[in-house]
Order: C-alpha cells, then structure tokens, then sequence
C-alpha cells in the first residue's frame, strides 16, 4: 500500500509540475486555473477541465496532465475560486454557493482565454467534466457555440428542446446504471431528445456503476475496469473530433 502511494503521490506531482497557475478575466473578477501545454511547438487543439464538485484537486489535474500528455492544451478551471471541499458536506455547501451567472460567465470566459492563446488551434476547442463538472461541461455546449466536442460524466442533464438546440458540439456521455441522481431514465430522455434535434450524441450507460465511477478516490464507487473502458472512450471521441484527421 506504501509503495502504491507513493507511485500515486510522484505521478499527482509529476502532473502538477507541468502546468502553470494561470488567471483570466471573467468579468469583473479574476479567475485562476491551471494551464497544462504538450510538448513541442503546436498549435495544439484545446480543451476546458471542469472539476467535480471537491474543487479543483490533484485529480483534476491529473486529468487534465493526462490530456496535455496526448497533445490538447488542457485548461483546468477553479470555479470555487481557491477554495477545495475536504468532506462531502463541505463539497455539497460550495457546489451550492456557485452563482449560475458567475459559473456560465466564468466557461464562456475559459473558452475565450484559449481561443486566444497562440499555440491553441482556436476552432479545435473542447470541455470535458465529471460530476458537477459534467454538468458544467453540457452547459457550455449550450452558451457556447464555437465548441468543437463536449464530454459529459455524469453530470446533470438539461431535456428543454429550444436549449438542446443550441448545441453544436458533438456530445460523448458516459453514465452509471445505478446512479440515483441521474438516472438511466434521465440519460435516455436527453439521449433521444438530441438525435431527435440532429444532433451528434454517444452516450455509454455502465450498468453496475454508480456516481463517480470514474475517480479511484471515490472508495466504495470506483470501477476499475468502467473508468479504464470510459478513458479510451473519451481518448478516440477527442481525437476523432479536435485533432487533425
């Protein structure tokens, strides 16, 4: 168990190292993130992180080292603006303190901040979020409609047709048959909704996975075997639609 920490704990930091804590405007605020850049000259195609409902922590960044090490400039955005829960109770009372407006205006200001920098392909931009995140994540599909691919795991849904209509993004969702808060119900409501309006949706249901399946923090829900399968499938739905064919 040592050992496996340790290994864990060198590659949060590895991660950790090759980014940057950058800040843009969203507003009149500041906001920070962190900006994680491939090697070599680019220009690369990009993608918002969106964290989960803890904040934006070492797993996020992971994710988002993870995505710069397959050649996305992958911006990590801090919706809670420094803060990061240590407990669900702490997480579920800063999900709630997230203004809409200031959450909306702080993704339309993400994807402006990437669009303009120099070695991001500006019409190669992506988001992707889990939990809270992947709510967040459809929710700049709908208010932004320049974004070249979406990912949505297990994030809340939206089903009104004139919002879903907005979207231009293709859409990748990947869901848990057991989740009690969204439900497989809910998933397919929004799934035949959207190929109903023409739109470009893939959307895998895990059938013995619950909420946040994805993260190994997540003890008593992680599913090894889910997540990896989830991984490769967000890996090709990328590639298929941010990176030169």
């Amino acid at each position: 168990m040592k050992l496996a920490a340790l290994l864990l704990l060198a590659s949060t930091v590895a991660f950790a190292a090759s980014g940057k804590d950058v800040s843009y405007q969203s507003g009149d605020e500041t906001v920070h993130a962190m900006l994680f850049t491939p090697a070599g000259k680019g220009p690369f195609p990009g993608i918002i992180v969106v964290h989960e409902w803890w904040g934006l922590n070492d797993w996020v960044k992971e994710q988002a080292g993870k995505l710069a090490d397959l050649g996305y400039v992958a911006l990590a955005i801090d919706l809670y603006r420094g803060k990061v829960a240590k407990d669900p109770e702490e997480a579920h009372e800063l999900m709630r303190g997230v203004p809409a407006d200031r959450a909306d205006r702080d993704l339309r200001a993400a994807f402006g901040f990437l669009k303009a920098q120099n070695n991001v392909k500006p019409d190669r931009i992506g988001g992707i979020g889990w939990c809270m995140g992947g709510g967040y994540a459809l929710d700049l599909a709908l208010a932004e409609p320049r974004l070249a691919a979406d990912v949505i795991n297990y994030g809340h849904l939206a089903t009104d047709s004139a919002a879903l209509g907005r979207i231009q993004a293709p859409i990748l969702g990947l869901f848990g048959g057991q989740d009690r808060g969204i439900t497989p119900d809910d998933v397919h409501k929004f799934e035949a909704q959207m190929k109903q309006l023409n739109k470009k949706v893939e959307i895998v249901i895990y059938p013995d996975a619950g909420h946040a399946f994805e993260n190994p923090n997540n003890k008593e829900g992680y599913r090894a075997h889910d997540a990896a399968d989830a991984w490769q499938r967000t890996v090709k739905f990328l590639a298929a639609n941010l990176k030169d064919k």
